[in-house]
């Protein structure tokens, strides 16, 4: 389990020590109460709630959070388009799902409007607070038996003949070798941690590679970069 602190990982995106500022939405005050209550008590800095889903893209944008733990069920805007509005507008923000549902569209769904994790409500406290922590950190995190799920849409979305304007091959841009190491052990499903790992690299190294070479590629999430990895072949062994 993870306290809330930026610790070995190294800091998140903002490149500042301290804790991991989150947002919680949920349209169910006793349930959205009682996350916010565990995260701060494990370290986290919640700074905004929000009940419905406009609410929440207006504090989300005011309060400027780290991660967003997020339901799908909500009045006035769905989940899903609360986060591909938010990720849209700050691709640094990582969305971690906490929903009822174990339905694979919703699953599916949620990863496609820009979600880096998702997480069933019956989840327990302490998986909650290891599921925030390692968001926070960039690590793509699932209920067991849900990352197969999302790699292997992957795989079918890389199958379906997709256009990329911009992206004709005389024009993709020349990744580096370690780059390309990295980009090959993301489509493989790995977690940052895991790649760092293999690779005897710092997780910091690991997320820097990775953010260059979205840059590069002129993608705009871990959705995209592995969807390209896998129409390359770079899913292979």
């Amino acid at each position: 389990m993870t306290d809330g602190t930026e610790t070995e990982h190294g800091p998140d995106g903002p490149g500042r020590q301290g804790p991991v500022r989150v947002m919680v939405v949920d349209d169910h005050p006793m349930w959205r109460d009682a996350v916010a209550r565990d995260l701060t008590e494990a370290g986290f800095d919640v700074v905004a709630t929000a009940g419905d889903g406009e609410q929440a893209v207006r504090r989300a944008q005011a309060a400027a959070p780290d991660v967003l733990v997020l339901d799908l069920n909500l009045p006035l805007k769905p989940g899903v388009q609360v986060c591909k509005e938010l990720v849209g507008a700050d691709p640094e923000l990582r969305v971690l799902v906490l929903s009822a549902s174990g339905e694979h569209a919703d699953v599916l769904e949620a990863v496609k409007s820009g979600a880096t994790g998702y997480l069933l409500k019956s989840a327990s406290t302490e998986e909650l607070i290891d599921a925030v922590g390692r968001t926070a950190v960039g690590d793509p995190v699932f209920t067991p038996g849900l990352a197969g799920l999302v790699l292997g849409e992957y795989r079918r979305l890389a199958a379906e003949p997709a256009p990329a304007p911009g992206t004709d091959e005389p024009d993709t841009p020349r990744l580096t070798e370690r780059e390309t190491e990295v980009l090959r052990l993301v489509a493989k499903g790995l977690s940052y941690k895991q790649i760092a790992e293999r690779l005897v690299i710092s997780h910091r190294t690991v997320q820097n590679h990775v953010q260059n070479t979205l840059g590069k590629l002129q993608l705009h999430n871990r959705v995209e970069l592995v969807r390209y990895a896998i129409e390359r072949g770079l899913d292979g062994a």
